[in-house]
């Protein structure tokens, strides 16, 4: 960053919500770091933490009384924790364990560190760390996924060693990082504004190319990646208009949706949401459909041992919005999923359809690409790359966000 982290955290009030794992220590280090970048820091703690760490050290550290109950006489005299919920600029959950998030996901409100997280208006960042299988579940992955669609912002976890000898992704990230993140996310973010007055069109999911009235081909895209990008974007102030493909997910919030089935349809929807500022084009389209749709369901005994289909190229609605000149267009992001080889294939389909942005990920792969919450990419422009490291669609959303206004302003 240009910016120092003290420059960006210098006088800002954070509250920090300390949850009941075993890396609670840790926090002690995330608020001398705070302490030292300038922040104010006010310290609540979980009934479960205060089983790992005295609210003491905390105090000793922040300068301030630590927060433990809604039932403290003395604070709760005047409403403070409705106070506390107004004082706070910035809300810090480290760590964030999975009961934890999963009552935030869901409002409970049955202690102090939940009531202060509903109660206030100040953006809220979480430091996720528990068991490695805790963090695959999936009922903490939809937890996550909808924190992050109302804007909550997710710092790790890590993948190492966690306390119970296993390794895995779920280990806390480090103070530093932890301190860094908020930083970034504090001057990069502003609030979640930084697309105020951009217009995006995002294609995500498969598209269906019908054989008969009971047939289809198709392709495992789920879509995730393409509403991640959407919700993101939108979040952050951008208008969004979501062209999706067959799938089975929420619309996001601030998102105008087009649902459509083929390539043609696709294509249609596309050009008709322009103009537009950035075009991001994860939809994973077919490249091929039937030359003709049976207006009858194909029997088997139709192709006798086999079936031979006579099959047509689709539209290329990537290298369209590429070469037209009247899209208003200010970067195409496209996305290339493959299995093998995918460094030399992304750089020849971003130099063959003039891509400004092409973002790569290896499909095929169990746990990550198609049909999965997680992913890992590697993007490439003319100039440059940056590889993604595994991690969660929705976050890795946020940091290809990131790099799109980088590559708008370069």
């Amino acid at each position: 960053m240009s910016t120092s982290i003290a420059d960006i955290l210098n006088g800002k009030r954070v509250l920090l919500c300390v949850g009941g794992g075993i890396a609670a220590y840790k926090a002690l280090e995330v608020v001398r770091r705070l302490r030292a970048a300038g922040a104010e820091v006010q310290v609540a703690m979980t009934a479960g933490a205060q089983r790992f760490v005295a609210p003491l050290s905390f105090q000793a550290l922040s300068g301030r009384t630590v927060r433990t109950s809604l039932w403290d006489e003395s604070a709760e005299a005047a409403m403070g924790h409705i106070e506390l919920a107004r004082w706070a600029q910035q809300v810090l959950i480290a760590p964030a364990t999975a009961d934890l998030l999963a009552k935030l996901a869901h409002g409970f409100a049955g202690d102090l560190v939940t009531t202060l997280c509903l109660a206030t208006t100040a953006p809220i960042a979480v430091a996720p760390a528990m068991n490695h299988c805790m963090w695959r579940h999936p009922a903490t992955r939809a937890n996550i996924a909808l924190l992050q669609q109302r804007g909550v912002r997710v710092i790790g976890p890590e993948d190492g060693l966690l306390a119970e000898g296993e390794s895995g992704p779920g280990r806390l990230s480090e103070p530093e990082s932890i301190v860094a993140a908020l930083a970034s996310g504090s001057a990069t973010h502003g609030g979640g504004r930084d697309l105020a007055g951009v217009r995006m069109v995002v294609t995500a999911g498969p598209t269906y190319e019908d054989l008969d009235p009971v047939r289809y081909l198709g392709n495992r895209s789920s879509g995730k990646m393409g509403f991640a990008i959407a919700a993101s974007a939108a979040r952050r102030g951008a208008e969004v208009a979501l062209i999706a493909g067959p799938v089975h997910l929420d619309t996001p919030v601030g998102v105008q949706r087009m649902n459509v089935r083929s390539a043609r349809q696709m294509r249609e929807a596309v050009f008709a949401a322009m103009p537009a500022d950035i075009y991001v084009g994860t939809a994973a389209v077919a490249d091929f459909a039937p030359l003709a749709i049976a207006p009858q369901k194909i029997k088997k005994t139709a192709g006798g041992e086999g079936l031979k289909l006579e099959l047509v190229r689709t539209p290329d609605i990537l290298a369209e919005v590429a070469k037209r000149e009247d899209t208003g267009l200010k970067l195409v992001v496209g996305f290339a999923a493959e299995t093998d080889d995918v460094a030399r294939y992304a750089k020849q389909k971003l130099a063959d359809k003039h891509l400004d942005l092409i973002v790569a990920n290896r499909v095929g792969v169990p746990g990550c690409g198609f049909e999965s919450d997680n992913n890992a990419m590697i993007a490439f422009w003319p100039e440059g790359e940056k590889a993604f490291s595994e991690a969660p669609k929705a976050r890795l959303a946020e940091e290809l966000i990131d790099l799109i206004l980088e590559r708008l302003q370069a």
